[in-house]
């Protein structure tokens, strides 16, 4: 049952006797003040749907535990002796210099009660609403939108570890499976976890070994076929089944249809490198520095430095992509907004999509290339869509085909510009995009001077935000989108609540307000 908070103070409490010692204007003192203000127990009564057990830790000393442990960053083990242990955690959490606090397994306790509720983020959303409540970014209409690398809390693991420990959840997961693998499966024992015992120095050994587990692979996948599967099983079967093909091409000479398999040839697009967090991904911070993980997507107010909105992604994929999230982020904003964003937002589609939310793109635009220094790009090609025709800098005109291509051919066999133009035997070729004429107006409009000023201001402020959430917290400490998804709520939440009591934030008759001045 839920727990509630007592209503009279004891004799040795922090508050009364130590509350001097904490700054005003810290997040200590503000809790200490307003920690029922800001998380009423009715709050989180949809979690403690029983009346009967034993009572909970009150819920305004919890949320208050989770807002300083995600503002400093700290493991449950650690937070929990903060709060037994440190004077401003006991003020601000409302509890006596002599209460003992509880135990760490509490928070995890918590964090699962609200990650299977209909609420996961009520923190973040209350701290948004306090946000709006005050009117701290009324009329503030620019929005920076910016991404980072969160590195996982997993270790990335080889075709060899994770064939194994695939196969090794099926046969936790499927009742009866350990009977077949036993039965099917030889390359390995599959009651041990840890590598086979070969000679990793010798290519055809290795080689042999990862035909032999593919091989139990896929015989085990269609041992399994038509079996009734509960939910856990047909995730560990499904994820083996993707293992299986993710990492391996048919071997030498072969047809994919006598079972011989090598190591592929390349990097799948997509490819799982972990069994133990199956959405981490590799990703690169850099064109050159690649580290594993997941990115974090955020929306932040300029001016304030207040996230408005954030997510964690997988980092591959389409749908997650900066120019995809962005445009999500900004879902529920007012039509208006100047939306501020380096290049990886300036697609085509992420620029229609703003336009029509009735958004100001001040986007970076994606930089043209050409295999020829100091050669003719896109633009320097005259387009007009009206009469569907394209026109090369030496003059010549030809049509745009149905394919969005425009191609000069034997015009560009004597053309004097030609050196400048194409190394191609068949002359130069353009294809254009569908959404063409908004990319050129983009370039165009990166050109202009307000243009400049407006992003050299605004741009870089996300940079900021983004270095307080990663700072200390780089490294995640939990798998899977989903849970990570929670931590970044909880932690931005944690942020944005400092940052708007450094703005002045304060409660007054039970309305949130800031100083007018801020």
């Amino acid at each position: 049952m839920q727990g509630v908070a007592p209503v009279d103070r004891e004799l040795w409490d922090a508050l009364t006797v130590c509350g001097h010692l904490v700054p005003k204007g810290s997040v200590f003192a503000f809790l200490a003040d307003h920690r029922s203000d800001l998380f009423p127990e009715a709050m989180f009564a949809d979690m403690f749907p029983a009346a009967g057990g034993r009572p909970s830790v009150p819920a305004d000393v919890m949320a208050a535990a989770i807002v300083l442990q995600k503002l400093h960053g700290l493991s449950d083990r650690d937070t929990a002796d903060a709060v037994r242990c440190d004077l401003r955690w006991k003020i601000a959490c409302g509890l006596a210099l002599t209460d003992n606090g509880f135990h760490p397994t509490t928070l995890l306790y918590w964090r699962r009660r609200l990650s299977v509720s209909a609420r996961p983020n009520r923190i973040f959303d209350v701290v948004r609403s306090v946000i709006a409540q005050t009117g701290v970014l009324a009329g503030k209409m620019r929005r920076a939108l910016d991404s980072t690398v969160l590195e996982d809390a997993v270790a990335t693991q080889d075709t060899v570890i994770q064939l194994i420990a695939a196969i090794r959840r099926v046969r936790r997961e499927v009742p009866g499976a350990a009977e077949m693998i036993a039965v099917l499966c030889s390359a390995h024992d599959y009651t041990d976890p840890g590598k086979p015992a070969i000679a990793w120095n010798d290519p055809q050994a290795r080689a042999g070994l990862i035909d032999a587990l593919v091989g139990d692979a896929q015989r085990l996948l269609d041992g399994l076929g038509g079996w009734d599967l509960d939910a856990g099983g047909a995730e560990a079967v499904g994820l083996l089944a993707l293992v299986a093909g993710q990492d391996v091409e048919p071997g030498e000479g072969s047809d994919g249809t006598d079972g011989r398999w090598r190591i592929a040839r390349g990097v799948a697009a997509d490819r799982v490198i972990s069994v133990h967090d199956p959405d981490t991904r590799h990703v690169h911070k850099s064109l050159h520095q690649r580290t594993d993980g997941y990115k974090a997507h955020v929306a932040v107010e300029p001016d304030t430095g207040l996230v408005t909105d954030c997510t964690v992604r997988q980092a591959s994929g389409a749908q997650n992509h900066e120019a995809a999230v962005g445009v999500q982020l900004l879902a529920g904003e007012q039509p208006g907004l100047q939306v501020l964003g380096d290049s990886a937002y300036g697609t085509a589609e992420a620029r229609v999509a703003l336009a029509d939310a009735g958004h100001d793109a001040v986007i970076k635009p994606i930089p043209l290339r050409t295999v020829i220094e100091d050669g003719f790009t896109r633009d320097d090609f005259l387009v007009d869509e009206a009469t569907k025709t394209v026109t090369c800098p030496a003059g010549h005109t030809v049509a745009i085909n149905r394919a969005r291509g425009a191609k000069f051919g034997i015009r560009c066999r004597d053309c004097p510009l030609r050196a400048r133009c194409t190394t191609s035997k068949n002359g130069r070729k353009l294809t254009l995009h569908e959404h063409d004429s908004v990319l050129f107006a983009a370039r165009r409009h990166a050109e202009t001077p307000e243009f400049q000023e407006v992003y050299r201001q605004h741009r870089p402020m996300v940079e900021r935000s983004i270095a307080w959430i990663v700072r200390g917290n780089r490294k995640l400490r939990y798998r899977g989108t989903t849970k990570n998804d929670w931590w970044l709520h909880q932690r931005v939440a944690a942020i944005n609540l400092k940052r708007l009591i450094a703005l002045g934030l304060d409660n007054i008759d039970g309305i949130w307000m800031i100083p007018a001045t801020a």
